[in-house]
């Protein structure tokens, strides 16, 4: 059963120096066609994969709020008239502080969206400036009042570490500030250097002096310390909620379940198949102006990738995999499956083991990545 969909609206007033997201700047481009492309997309899937009310609806990109009024409230129309939802639904809208007026942020309440995500990054506006982001710290603040007046109650704020330059004592004022925003989830990442970036360009040339390993490592435990102190759960590896407000959308990934992806450069998980949208605009809505689905790739995800799926994504979680469920799912043990694996990270201390869940240790979350590798290509 499908439980989520993720959209994206892959247009951008400013580009980020670190993203490698399917996204184009935002000036002259054919915003409106794209969103009756996205229409025809969502008839099409629907009509081969009917859905009940999803459990989450995610609008991401690029800056979904980076659309003018009125193509918003089209894009909301879309969505509200084309998806199965319900009140209990999770509909979350990506924003980049400063985007949200008064008047988007109305659109958006009345549409039914009941949580928002901010890319905050830092509070340091050198480094935001450093990084490539448009906002600065008072209009974290601004934004979120703004969508606190328009009564919006789940609110998540993105942040980065190990940027160029951060100190250690750089990323802790950004803790300390974002945990004066009084909201109810936080997003930390550490900085990844991805290929066709800006940062990437930097790093070749020798000219992008990051913190390094060690300091890292150390932001990163300081998040997990500061996160706990102040009350939020981590419940997965780099994301913190208060009880209840753990992303269900994420989740949804996480757990290894079918969701559909809309738009440019969208991936859905359907049928058994991992699906990839052409990137470029003009390749994904040429075939939805013919009636034809937008598809770069399809893959077949075969029985041994589903266990693997399974165990490198539901470790990503603290509390793990579950024996029991994996069991149900495929109808073999974990702890046999992937014995060499499972003995190999709990003798380095990076994984363990109770009655009936695989999980991180503290030091197995430091080290995520090692750990996931060693469940690929093995089952």
């Amino acid at each position: 059963m499908i439980k989520a969909a993720y959209i994206h609206i892959p247009f951008c007033e400013h580009i980020c120096h670190y993203c490698d997201f399917n996204k184009v700047f935002l000036k002259g481009q054919p915003v409106e066609a794209y969103l009756e492309a996205l229409a025809k997309e969502i008839e099409l899937t629907l009509e081969k994969y009917p859905a009940n009310p999803l459990n989450s609806i995610f609008v991401g990109g690029g800056t979904p709020t980076a659309l003018n009024e009125q193509q918003l409230q089209r894009l909301c129309e879309i969505i509200t008239e084309k998806l199965p939802f319900n009140e209990d639904t999770e509909f979350s809208f990506e924003a980049n502080p400063g985007d949200l007026s008064k008047e988007k942020l109305q659109i958006l309440a009345s549409a039914g969206v009941n949580r928002l995500s901010f890319g905050v990054q830092t509070f340091n506006d050198k480094l935001l400036e450093k990084i490539g982001r448009a906002h600065r710290r008072d209009d974290v603040f601004k934004s979120i009042d703004l969508a606190k007046q328009t009564g919006f109650e789940n609110i998540s704020v993105d942040l980065i570490f190990s940027l160029p330059e951060q100190t250690l004592n750089d990323f802790r004022d950004t803790l300390e500030t974002a945990f004066s925003l009084d909201i109810q989830h936080y997003s930390g990442y550490s900085l990844i250097i991805e290929p066709k970036t800006v940062f990437y360009n930097l790093m070749r040339k020798g000219q992008l002096p990051t913190p390094g390993e060690e300091t890292e490592a150390a932001m990163f435990e300081l998040l997990m310390e500061q996160m706990d102190k102040h009350g939020f759960k981590q419940y997965e590896i780099s994301n913190f909620a208060r009880p209840g407000f753990e992303s269900r959308h994420n989740i949804t990934y996480w757990a290894n379940e079918s969701y559909y992806g809309f738009g440019a450069g969208a991936h859905s998980y359907t049928d058994g198949h991992r699906i990839s949208n052409y990137g470029p605009l003009k390749k994904y809505m040429d075939p939805l102006s013919e009636n034809h689905f937008p598809v770069m790739d399809s893959h077949k995800v075969t029985d041994a990738e589903r266990k693997e799926e399974e165990m490198f994504l539901g470790l990503r979680m603290t509390k793990g995999v579950s024996i029991r469920q994996f069991s149900d799912k495929f109808g073999a043990d974990p702890l046999v499956v992937f014995a060499d694996g499972i003995t190999k990270m709990q003798t380095r201390g990076l994984l363990e083991v109770n009655d009936d869940h695989i999980y991180l240790t503290k030091n197995g979350r430091l080290l995520g990545n090692e750990v996931f590798q060693s469940f690929i290509g093995v089952s």
